[in-house]
């Protein structure tokens, strides 16, 4: 089997220190959170930050003063850096394009709308060429998210229609209240309906993040984890870190044989 490439989604754009304590939001908290996430076998840091009231925020400066601060914590094993180009629910696209001229190796390219709980994430098809414009411009490396089934067809549609150029990395999201739920057959059927040349992971919500990921391992998947998706490491018992959900995988990983990929073979693996 290939080796494993271990996400670490570390803040997300919807928590606040009173839901999780672990949260890191400040530059120094994710340089920090990043280094432990690293060291526990994470290759590539999803990022999204908060302003000085920890508030996210897609501001270039933001942005800034955390990579710089997790570059000078991880001096020597440097991971992948992905950044979010979603933002906070409702944020508009040249606001979540902004971050983009700093050239992270990788960003997050949302494959279409969704009911994002009681709100509405949208990504339409203007969207997602504005963005494919500013990935290609900067030579940043996408990822695919994909939330509900129909975002493989749109995926397929923007390659048709030469948006987009193999090879395609995707992540499956699933378990947004809104979207395609968490079940394995739902994860089944999306590996199964990608376009050749595809590499994929999975991001499973909530209680769905570990099963999810357990037989990702065992279909030849990569996998995210992290306090953006799931703020418990059990029923009822919250994470005391990013770094805790990821050091779960690694063993996990482990037990079954599988290789974890560093920051480098990851690079290599996925062209950054």
């Amino acid at each position: 089997m290939k080796k494993l490439i271990i996400t670490a989604a570390i803040t997300g754009a919807e928590l606040d220190k009173a839901k999780c304590p672990a949260l890191p939001i400040t530059p120094e908290e994710q340089a920090d959170e990043a280094k432990r996430c690293v060291e526990a076998g994470a290759s590539v840091i999803h990022l999204h930050v908060r302003d000085e009231k920890g508030n996210p925020s897609q501001e270039l400066k933001c942005f800034k003063s955390t990579v710089d601060a997790i570059r000078s914590k991880c001096q020597g094993n440097q991971p992948i850096i992905q950044f979010s180009t979603g933002g906070a629910v409702g944020e508009l696209m040249d606001k979540r394009l902004a971050p983009l001229t700093l050239k992270p190796e990788m960003a997050s390219f949302n494959l279409g709308s969704i009911n994002f709980g009681e709100e509405l994430f949208v990504n339409s098809f203007a969207d997602m060429r504005q963005l494919a414009s500013a990935l290609r411009q900067q030579k940043i490396v996408p990822e695919f998210e994909i939330y509900d089934a129909g975002h493989v067809d749109n995926l397929k549609k923007l390659i048709q229609e030469k948006i987009v150029s193999a090879p395609y990395h995707c992540q499956f999201v699933l378990g947004v209240p809104g979207a395609l739920s968490g079940s394995i057959d739902n994860l089944l059927f999306l590996a199964r309906s990608l376009p050749a040349d595809s590499t994929w992971g999975v991001a499973g919500v909530g209680r769905y993040e570990l099963p999810l990921a357990v037989h990702a391992m065992l279909m030849g998947g990569n996998i995210r984890v992290g306090l953006e998706d799931n703020i418990y490491y059990a029923k009822g018992q919250l994470a005391d870190s990013n770094a805790q959900l990821v050091m779960r995988i690694q063993r996990l990983a482990l037990e079954l044989g599988i290789e974890v990929a560093s920051a480098a073979e990851a690079k290599q693996i996925l062209g950054v």
